[in-house]
C-alpha cells in the first residue's frame, strides 16, 4: 500500500481552508479599497489640473500621483494577505 504524502488533512486542512477564506476575503477588500482610492485620487488629481490649468497641473500631478501609489501599495498588501492565507512562502 503506497504512503500517501497530503498534509492536507485534518486539523492542517481545516487550518488552510479557514485562512484561505479569511485571506481571500480580507484581500479582496484591502483591493477594493485601494482601486477606490487610487481612482479617487485620480479624479481629484485630473480635476484640478483641468480646472487651474498649467498653474495647478504640478499640484494635480501629485494628488494623481499619491492616489496611484496608495492604489499600488494597497494591492500589493492584498496580495500579500492571500498568499498567507494560502499558507505561500515568499520567494
Amino acid at each position: 500500500m503506497p504512503l500517501e504524502n497530503n498534509n492536507d488533512k485534518g486539523v492542517t486542512g481545516a487550518a488552510k481552508f479557514v485562512t484561505s477564506t479569511l485571506g481571500n476575503a480580507v484581500g479582496g477588500v484591502g483591493r477594493t479599497v485601494g482601486n477606490i482610492t487610487g481612482a479617487a485620487g485620480r479624479g481629484i488629481g485630473d480635476t484640478i489640473t483641468s480646472t487651474t490649468g498649467s498653474t495647478g497641473k504640478p499640484v494635480g500631478d501629485a494628488i494623481n500621483s499619491v492616489g496611484t501609489g496608495v492604489e499600488n501599495g494597497a494591492n500589493s498588501v492584498a496580495k500579500g494577505v492571500e498568499n498567507a492565507g494560502r499558507w505561500k512562502q515568499a520567494a
